[in-house]
């Protein structure tokens, strides 16, 4: 998943981008309002983490203008406790809310939930073939056993779980699995691809190149 953190306490962000980062997610870090409509509009994004009180206006206001174009998930990160407040947030737009400060297992979590129910699931578990993948828990089990399976490439497997059948460009795998400042390049997606090639060998999927235009994921 590819998020955007909108922060201006860079020891916070530096933090929180680190955490989400084990998990396998690309996050890109705006300090600004006016950096996140510039993340905005070069990229696409999962979910944003948006602070309140930022040094060029409230991420409030800022998300009530949001909603008029965009669907992406947001949970809203403020230091304030008072339910008013919380309950604001939730009529502005805000699919959900964490107060600072935070422990890092909850942020994860709600980051879940809110994907989870976006995307209409009760739980994380999808078919794949013969398997299940949870790709909360990063397992994929097949036939009683459990693939092994690295964090980008479970967050690989995610974007094409999300989007079975469709053709998915190497750029846009780049976008999904990497943030803005990642020093690699399209051939670190052939990596990938090739390693859970392998590793989905006897599932009952596969991942096929489409010449000239990507990858995708089919029975």
């Amino acid at each position: 998943m590819r998020f955007l953190l909108v922060e201006d306490n860079e020891e916070l962000a530096d933090s929180v981008v680190q955490r989400l980062g084990l998990d396998g997610h690309a996050v890109d870090h705006a300090g600004t309002l006016s950096e996140a409509e510039d993340c905005l509009a070069v990229a696409e994004y999962d979910l944003i983490l948006l602070d309140v009180m930022l040094p060029d206006g409230d991420g409030r206001d800022r998300l009530t203008r949001w909603r008029d174009r965009l669907q992406t998930p947001v949970i809203v990160l403020t230091a304030r406790s008072q339910i008013s407040d919380r309950v604001g947030a939730l009529d502005q737009g805000a699919d959900d809310y964490i107060t600072k400060p935070f422990d890092f297992s909850e942020l994860e979590a709600r980051c879940r939930a809110v994907l989870r129910r976006r995307g209409g699931a009760a739980k994380n578990e999808v078919a794949l073939g013969d398997a299940i993948f949870d790709p909360t828990a990063g397992t994929l089990r097949a036939g009683g056993a459990v693939v092994d399976l690295r964090n980008r490439e479970i967050r690989l497997l995610e974007v094409f779980a999300r989007n079975p059948g469709h053709i998915l460009s190497k750029s846009q795998l780049m976008d999904r699995l990497f943030s803005h400042d990642a020093d690699v390049t399209e051939n670190a997606i052939e990596v990938y691809v090739g390693r859970l090639r392998r590793k989905l060998d006897g599932v009952g999927v596969k991942i096929e190149t489409v010449r000239g235009a990507g990858y995708r994921m089919t029975p």
